[in-house]
């Protein structure tokens, strides 16, 4: 998300921070720049207007004109109107779900914007996260097998759904919906209303009533991002007709633009609480105004990736990795896992995403093709093999490792160079193991990783800074696997064997 408009601002601030000094008729020059920037990104006009307006009065002052380093003053300026308009620079807003149990949560949304999926997401988080314990209940009697796509999604997830009576109007759903939280004893009720193509008087009525019987503590609309501004007039008709308490965003990893997000937020004044990525049910980010400026503008964004880390990765596993890696064992079972947590933290791609100076480096990651398929075939190639071979790669003989080609469905280099990446991380891993650290003291502490042990978690990052806009215009930390890069990826192995990365001997 946002990609179009972190390219554009990324080349606008290069130019101002590599001037000395900036005169006022540069300021305007740039803030032109932004302004194009904006409308390129689907930012509606009086929004993008109002945004530059409220940037350049704070940016013509004599303090930034005559600042030792301007361009990182405007940069600052432009970072702090950011988050302004996304939604201020407090903590995000959370669910209003302290009530008397059940907290009602209800979805509206067009058809076809995901509210379903959102579901499933929110429920499924509410309890994991929150260790809630939550209903959903369909009241969509009008598109095809709604209801059962519910039902699947909640059994699929583990999360409990209201049984289905054919026959039911929305409004005696939601009054035996309500009926059967109080008596199960659950938590939270979430009530996935019904969609149209479009807006039209029925569906608002139905849905007011809804909202009547139910009395939500959330009305939720669910918006694909991938609608640009007709997701902003959705919004606010919605708005109109129903007492909406925020937004979700839906399609964001889609949406390369973002314009309906600094939109809809300026024009409802609605707090954006959910961002939904990929369709798989973990798939649904908390909106931090802070931490998407700080994407939008190129730095990266640390603390979810840590986040993401802590939510996805297996710490009884990452435990039992620890002392493997501290013996300096290593097998290829191990690194098939590895390879796994680099695919569920939203792969190479994704990763590099969240880290800060990735977005000029953006055409040497193309150049380097850092394509999760390779990933996948790789974990293809170790699972091609037999439990004996895995654990020890030395028995892979030239016919073996013909038969584990044919397995996977690859040539025999493929599985050549799965093995050599295997020995460079064991050796990595061995030397580990003697007292040495061959990551340069790059975040060691990543469970599951080599140097594994406990991760930070992301109270101590935002203790250090994180979520805040780190290092203005100073760029971001080398990338391993880059032309160019000599660094370390924060708390992932170099992962040689990759396109552009530097093998071990």
């Amino acid at each position: 998300m946002f990609d179009t408009l972190t390219e554009r601002l990324t080349g606008v601030f290069d130019r101002l921070t590599g001037r000395g000094a900036l005169s006022e008729k540069d300021v305007d020059s740039a803030l032109r720049e932004v302004r194009v920037a904006l409308l390129e990104a689907d930012v509606a006009l009086p929004v993008a207007k109002d945004f530059i307006a409220k940037v350049r009065e704070a940016a013509v002052g004599e303090a930034v004109i005559r600042s030792v380093t301007p361009g990182q003053q405007i940069i600052k300026i432009v970072y702090d109107q950011l988050v302004e308009t996304l939604g201020g620079d407090g903590e995000p807003q959370g669910l209003r779900i302290a009530g008397e149990p059940p907290n009602v949560i209800m979805m509206a949304g067009l058809q076809g914007s995901g509210k379903t999926t959102t579901t499933g997401k929110l429920g499924l988080r509410l309890t994991k996260s929150d260790r809630k314990k939550v209903l959903m209940a369909s009241l969509d009697v009008r598109r095809p097998a709604a209801m059962e796509q519910l039902a699947v999604l909640g059994r699929t997830i583990g999360v409990d759904t209201l049984p289905i009576m054919p026959g039911q109007a929305p409004p005696d759903i939601t009054r035996r919906a309500l009926q059967a939280a109080r008596l199960g004893g659950y938590d939270v009720l979430i009530l996935d209303t019904a969609g149209r193509t479009t807006l039209d008087e029925q569906m608002m009525t139905e849905a007011a009533e809804v909202a009547a019987i139910a009395k939500p503590g959330e009305i939720l609309l669910v918006a694909d991002s991938l609608t640009g501004q007709d997701a902003v007039e959705t919004a606010r008709r919605f708005h109109e007709r129903l007492a909406l308490t925020g937004l979700v965003l839906t399609r964001a990893d889609g949406d390369g633009r973002g314009g309906a997000a600094l939109s809809m937020r300026a024009v409802t004044g609605l707090p954006i609480k959910f961002l939904g990525v990929g369709e798989k049910p973990e798939g649904l980010e908390v909106f931090d105004a802070r931490r998407v400026a700080g994407r939008i503008l190129g730095q990266g964004d640390v603390v979810s990736l840590v986040e993401k880390a802590v939510e996805t990765i297996d710490r009884d596993q990452a435990e039992k990795m620890a002392k493997k890696l501290a013996k300096g064992q290593f097998d290829l079972d191990d690194m098939a896992n590895q390879l796994g947590q680099v695919l569920t933290l939203g792969g190479m791609k994704g990763i590099m995403g969240m880290l800060p100076g990735v977005q000029k480096l953006k055409g040497q990651i193309a150049d380097a093709n850092l394509d999760d398929k390779i990933i996948r075939r790789q974990i293809a190639v170790i699972r091609s093999m037999t439990k004996a071979e895995r654990q020890k790669p030395d028995l892979l003989n030239a016919s073996r490792r013909r038969r584990i080609a044919k397995g996977a469905g690859v040539d025999v280099a493929e599985v050549n160079k799965v093995l050599k990446m295997h020995r460079g991380m064991a050796d990595m891993v061995k030397s580990m193991g003697k007292g040495k650290n061959p990551f340069g003291g790059m975040m060691p502490n990543m469970p599951g990783m080599p140097g594994g042990g406990r991760m930070p978690s992301p109270e101590q990052l935002k203790a250090l800074g994180g979520g805040k806009l780190p290092g203005l215009g100073g760029g971001g930390p080398a990338l391993p696997g880059l032309p160019g890069a000599g660094g370390g990826l924060p708390g992932l192995p170099g992962l040689p064997g990759l396109p552009g990365a530097k093998d071990k001997k």
